[in-house]
């Protein structure tokens, strides 16, 4: 299947994620060689139409860098996170 190029424009979020999510997600995208907000763009439409945007391998590797940066995190924590103030970095 051929998939013809869609003509896009791009904002500025300022959104705020938990710090070892981001450093995950960064590093998953340097490994698949793709922007963050590529990354972070494909991960959403595939959410929205009910699909899963990684492969068995891909999410082997996310496995792998979340033991790396320390991410506990799961789904069912969407909901109850709570933010620290930063004052102890």
């Amino acid at each position: 299947m051929v998939h013809k190029s869609m003509t896009i424009e791009r904002v500025q979020t300022g959104v705020r994620l938990e710090k070892r999510l981001v450093k995950v997600l960064k590093a998953l995208a340097e490994h698949r060689d793709m922007s963050l907000g590529d990354l972070i763009e494909g991960i959403v439409l595939h959410a929205f139409e009910g699909q899963t945007p990684f492969s068995p391998t891909t999410l082997e590797t996310i496995g792998q860098l979340k033991r790396i940066y320390g991410l506990e995190l799961s789904a069912a924590d969407s909901h109850r996170l709570a933010e620290t103030s930063g004052e102890d970095e």
